[in-house]
């Protein structure tokens, strides 16, 4: 069988199932998928769907998203943005409406910055435009 493409995904978890001192027949078990197909996966044979890594992250007591990301199902930006959002809301020392205030701050900000880089981008296509069919930036000569 040759291996798929799933962003050093089966290694990772190798790593982090020693680390937890597991063994695989261990973390099959609590993360409820069969042996083989636990082990296929750190081989790199197979690619787990979304919820076989909730459950395996859930077992090893780690970030879902990280797997995610390593599997290539949500992207570095996207896990981020999730991982932001779960710490605001798990923060045990402030109260419910602080927490919505803190998020719709957030989101704020990440659209002015979204729509700064759409500018931007938008300023330099105009600036190679411009450039590519001959414009000059300076003064013309007399």
């Amino acid at each position: 069988m040759a291996s798929l493409n799933v962003g050093n995904l089966g290694e990772y978890l190798r790593e982090q199932r020693r680390t937890a001192q597991l063994s695989l027949r261990q973390l099959a078990e609590a993360a409820g998928v069969s042996n083989p197909y636990l082990s296929q996966i750190e081989r790199g044979l197979r690619k787990p769907s979304a919820e076989v890594l909730q459950q395996v992250a859930k077992a090893l007591r780690i970030s879902a998203e990280t797997l995610y990301v390593r599997a290539g199902i949500l992207d570095e930006k996207e896990r981020d943005e999730l991982e932001t959002r779960a710490v605001i809301l798990a923060d045990p020392s402030i109260n419910e409406r602080q927490k919505q205030v803190l998020l719709q701050i957030y989101d704020s900000f990440r659209k002015e910055n979204a729509a700064e880089a759409a500018e931007a981008a938008e300023a330099a296509d105009t600036a190679g435009t411009a450039d590519a069919t001959g414009a000059t930036a300076g003064p013309t000569p007399s």
